[in-house]
């Protein structure tokens, strides 16, 4: 590995921390197109290294910090890990039994559809302008 390879992935994994402690987001969101536009990983490589390097740096020390400040609960975090771990096994043959295009396209719509409902383009498009108040001088 190169010297400017390493860097790259440093950077990548900095960012990536600080998008997950901030958000709790990381893999999907920030690592795995980093990987893939950044550095030319395919799609399946960008997505199964993601996981590796969240195993535990995310879970843990992230997770420990907002446990500290008495934000995680931690009986909701147990039951989704329960689903996670029995459908993750899933995701994953579903992504390696895809074709490439197929994966890339249903991947770019769920960044687009996740980008969407946080903007709330929606709600902008559904709220009406204040009135605009004019003023006579008499």
């Amino acid at each position: 590995m190169d010297f400017g390879t390493l860097v790259a992935l440093l950077g990548v994994g900095l960012g990536a921390g600080i998008m997950s402690g901030m958000f709790g987001i990381g893999g999907g969101i920030v690592i795995v197109p980093a990987l893939t536009l950044l550095l030319g990983f395919s799609l399946v490589q960008g997505v199964a290294t993601s996981l590796a390097a969240l195993l535990l740096p995310v879970a843990f020390f992230g997770a420990r910090e907002y446990y500290r400040k008495g934000l995680l609960d931690v009986r909701a975090a147990l039951i989704i890990a329960v689903g996670l771990a029995i459908t993750s096994l899933v995701g994953a043959q579903i992504a390696l039994n895809l074709p490439a295009a197929t994966f890339q396209q249903a991947y770019g719509v769920f960044l687009l559809i996740m980008g969407a409902r946080f903007l709330d383009l929606m709600g902008i498009l559904r709220r009406t302008p204040p009135a605009v108040e004019v003023v006579h001088d008499p």
